[in-house]
């Protein structure tokens, strides 16, 4: 399980630009939520598990973002791989 610290992301980009840095997404990675279905589907090894800390700032300053990661990340589970974990913390 790997750690991402979320509480820094302002507004999508800067989140998105977190999870490319955090997750190793190629560079041409399209900043946006197609983009990262693309990536975490199919461009990069995902981990099994991924603990995001600060979510509740997230939560608080980018709700769409937090909204639309988790249900990705809820959707990549169901559909690619059962044992994957998200915490939000």
């Amino acid at each position: 399980m790997i750690t991402i610290d979320v509480r820094t992301a302002t507004d999508e980009r800067e989140l998105h630009a977190l999870l490319k840095r955090e997750l190793g997404f190629p560079a041409f990675y399209g900043m946006n939520w197609d983009a990262f279905w693309d990536a975490v589907t199919g461009l990069v090894e995902i981990p099994e598990g991924i603990r995001f800390t600060g979510w509740e700032h997230l939560a608080e300053r980018v709700p769409r973002g937090a909204d639309m990661l988790r249900r990705s990340l809820d959707d990549y589970r169901d559909q690619y791989c059962a044992g994957f974990i998200s915490e939000y913390a």
